[in-house]
């Protein structure tokens, strides 16, 4: 009597030649024997009918494995905050008012000379220096420019920080990436500007997109690419120009992402208070005029 070979049977069909090799991947690691074929527009595979049930089971866990980490790996919508709109609005009235006071001589100080940000004066003490500096700006194309994207990258960290909450972090990590230039660079090297607040604008973006992909198993590309963008834009617009500081940039927007690390960890129901944003918002207005305050004395 002659024993009746097993009759093979597809078990997985695709028009991608890909997909097809992986099911076949998955199979042959549990051992399951298995042959690809052609069969019109489709790959296809067979296996032995005795091996058919273990075959389905296998592939259908390798589906629900790779399903699951696709909704793992799918940030969730970002909760968008009030308060951005009023926030840049705030941010473009103080820098105006400061250049106009700054190019007046306004209440006969040189707005300039005690605000800059000096390496060396810096680290003899006067750290509100730090914070002076980020509201003033050589020329009128330096404050133009730094109020579109001062105005861009705010709105974008107001939405997901709320408008206070974003620009106390906003200046803080300016005075902070303002300090480490400081700490950097010898004494007699000086600088104006907000755009090392904006960098920390943009450092606060990359923080707060990177956080949901933190502890995902997706692949390091993906996990990374909002860093990777953020250098790329620091690169394209903060690396070129002849007084530019590209070092208060960098640190600029180190610090941003080291504050957006923080905020993005924040409970969601501190961040929807008005009250909250409020509160934010009056102590960076108190910081900068503080600031302003001991310099100008």
């Amino acid at each position: 009597m002659t024993e009746r070979r097993p009759e093979p049977e597809i078990v997985f069909r695709s028009p991608s030649h890909r997909d097809c090799m992986d099911a076949r991947l998955v199979l042959e690691s549990v051992g399951i024997s298995n042959e690809m074929m052609r069969q019109s527009e489709d790959w296809c595979l067979v296996v032995p009918d005795d091996q058919v049930g273990a075959a389905f089971a296998e592939l259908q866990s390798y589906r629900n494995d790779r399903l699951a980490e696709t909704k793992q790996t799918l940030p969730s919508k970002a909760v968008v905050f009030g308060g951005s709109i009023a926030g840049v609005v705030y941010y473009a009235i103080f820098i105006v008012s400061v250049a106009v006071l700054a190019d007046t001589s306004a209440y006969g100080i040189d707005w300039k000379t005690v605000g800059q940000m000096s390496a060396g004066d810096v680290m003899n003490g006067e750290w509100w220096r730090t914070i002076t500096a980020l509201t003033l700006h050589a020329d009128a194309g330096h404050l133009l420019s730094n109020l579109v994207f001062g105005g861009v990258f705010g709105v974008l960290a107001g939405r997901l920080l709320g408008g206070g909450l974003a620009w106390l972090a906003i200046v803080l990590a300016g005075a902070l990436g303002n300090l480490m230039n400081a700490v950097i660079r010898d004494a007699a090297h000086t600088s104006i500007g907000a755009s090392t607040a904006v960098f920390a604008a943009l450092g606060i973006l990359v923080a707060h997109a990177m956080h949901p992909r933190y502890k995902t198993s997706t692949k390091a590309l993906v996990r990374w690419s909002p860093l990777i963008g953020g250098v790329l834009l620091l690169s394209f617009m903060g690396l070129e120009g002849e007084r530019t500081d590209v070092l208060a940039h960098v640190t600029g927007f180190v610090a941003g992402t080291l504050f957006g690390w923080i905020g993005c960890r924040l409970p969601e129901a501190w961040l929807a208070r008005s009250s909250f944003q409020m509160v934010a918002g009056v102590i960076t207005g108190a910081i900068v005029v503080g600031a302003w305050v001991l310099g100008a004395r």
